[in-house]
C-alpha cells in the first residue's frame, strides 16, 4: 500500500539518486583524469601543463596573473609552466593589446589541432552517447554539467593558493569534473531522437 504521506518513501530513493549522480562525478573526473595524464605522456606534457594548456586555450588570450589566480597557482609556479609551455611550442606571449605594460598568453592554433587529435577517440564516444538523448536531454545535461562546474569553480576559488613547493595544478576536488578538450567537444545532435537511457 502506498503511503498517505505524498513523498514520505521517496526521500531515501532521491538520497540514493544524489549519491549516485556524486559517484558518478567522482568516476568521470577520474577516468578523463586518466586520459588527460595519458595524452600528456604521448605529447611529453605533464598533466599539470596539459590542463594549464587547456584553460588557456578556454579563456585566452589571457594574463599570467589571472591564469594562476584562476588554476590557485602561486605566481612563481605559473611562471614556470608559461615557460615550459613556450619552450615546446604550444604558446605564444604578446603585449596585452588593452595594456600595452602588460603580456598575454595564447595557444599555438596549429599546436592546438595536434592535441584534439589526441582525443578523436573520446570526442567521437561522446557523439555516439549524445545520439542516444532528446535535444531537450541534452539540455538538461549540459546545464547540470554548467552548473557543477560553476560550484567547482567557487569551491576552488574559496580555497587559498597553492603553496610554491605544491606540484598539483589546476586541482579539482573528488566529484568534481575533470576539465579536457575531449569535454568541450559534445556536438548537437538536431532532429534526433531517442528514447530515454534505462
Amino acid at each position: 500500500m502506498n503511503s498517505i504521506f505524498p513523498g514520505e518513501r521517496a526521500l531515501p530513493d532521491r538520497g540514493r539518486l544524489d549519491q549516485a549522480v556524486r559517484d558518478a562525478l567522482r568516476n568521470l573526473s577520474t577516468q578523463l583524469s586518466l586520459l588527460t595524464h595519458r595524452v600528456g605522456s604521448r605529447l611529453e606534457l605533464r598533466g599539470t601543463d596539459l590542463e594549464c594548456l587547456d584553460l588557456i586555450d578556454t579563456c585566452g588570450p589571457i594574463g599570467p596573473s589571472e591564469l594562476a589566480r584562476r588554476t590557485g597557482l602561486h605566481p612563481a609556479t605559473m611562471t614556470g609552466i608559461i615557460d615550459r609551455l613556450e619552450r615546446g611550442g604550444w604558446i605564444t606571449r604578446e603585449r596585452d593589446p588593452h595594456d600595452r605594460r602588460a603580456v598575454v598568453v595564447q595557444v599555438v592554433r596549429s599546436r592546438g589541432r595536434e592535441l584534439l587529435r589526441m582525443f578523436t577517440g573520446m570526442n567521437a564516444a561522446l557523439t555516439e552517447i549524445c545520439a542516444d538523448y532528446t535535444d531537450a536531454e541534452l539540455n538538461v545535461i549540459a546545464r547540470f554539467l554548467n552548473q557543477t562546474a560553476d560550484a567547482g569553480r567557487a569551491a576552488a576559488e574559496e580555497l587559498p593558493t597553492a603553496p610554491l613547493s605544491d606540484p598539483l595544478a589546476c586541482s579539482r576536488h573528488p566529484g568534481a569534473p575533470a576539465v579536457s578538450p575531449a569535454a568541450r567537444q559534445i556536438p548537437d545532435n538536431p532532429g534526433r531522437r531517442a528514447a530515454s537511457p534505462r
